[in-house]
């Protein structure tokens, strides 16, 4: 797992470390009972306060996507891995509604969108 923190970001610090170990558990990087880096070695790695990624962790927690084992760390929770992709395919499809209704606004046919998808996916 590989955390890059961006200066440039509308979100919080916290916000973008918890943003990016829910996609690294959605695209199976990290898996069920592995273990999350600590606290400490996550703010040192990434230059930024304890606090910081304590309240990422906290967050987590919170969410029921990390669990917490008192002396040995964070541990990606079995649970609710499973409901993390549904929310994810929640927004997809609310997403592609909303481009389906542009392309319709264009006048474009069904046929056209299958194209236009086909030619961006594989690039």
């Amino acid at each position: 797992m590989n955390i890059v923190i961006s200066n440039t970001s509308n979100l919080a610090i916290y916000e973008q470390i918890v943003a990016q170990i829910k996609d690294a558990i959605i695209n199976k990087e990290i898996m069920a009972d592995e273990p999350l880096p600590s606290i400490r070695s996550l703010a040192r790695d990434l230059q930024i306060s304890v606090i910081t990624t304590s309240r990422a962790y906290d967050v987590l927690v919170s969410e029921g996507l990390v669990y917490s084992q008192p002396g040995k760390g964070y541990y990606v929770s079995k649970s609710q891995t499973k409901m993390l992709k549904e929310k994810r395919l929640q927004i997809i499809e609310a997403n592609m509604t909303q481009l389906i209704n542009q392309c319709k606004g264009a006048e474009l046919t069904k046929e056209d969108m299958i194209a236009m998808i086909n030619l961006l996916y594989d690039n």
